[in-house]
């Protein structure tokens, strides 16, 4: 059984947003679990979106797989770097901002191939 990866890193959004999707997408087919993306409105959906297809373009074009044959084995959104700013309060106190990243990792696998 062979394995494809696709990971998306830095994107501008905290993991928290996407963890939801990708724990519905996960142990599906790939045409369903495109599906289940296409018609989300979230924002990690487009991101989702775009990891999926390249997994599926890395699966076809470096490992010879079948796509239709393709499940969703691990599909995660890990914590990213943070960027760190501060606002200003009163007093010339600050309070701390982290603008968070994540990263989109898609494993898939072709069931009984070769």
């Amino acid at each position: 059984m062979k394995e494809v990866t696709a990971i998306t890193r830095n994107v501008r959004m905290s993991a928290q947003k996407g963890r939801p999707l990708a724990r519905e997408c996960q142990g599906k087919p790939v045409a369903e679990a495109l599906k289940i993306v296409e018609f989300s409105p979230r924002k990690a959906a487009l991101i989702l979106g775009k990891t999926l297809k390249s997994a599926v373009a890395n699966a076809k074009n470096n490992a010879n797989l079948d796509v239709d044959t393709l499940r969703v084995v691990l599909c995660v959104f890990d914590e990213g770097t943070r960027m760190r700013r501060f606002w200003p309060r009163a007093r010339g106190s600050a309070s701390p901002i982290a603008k968070r990243s994540c990263h989109c990792k898609v494993i898939l696998s072709g069931e009984g191939q070769q």
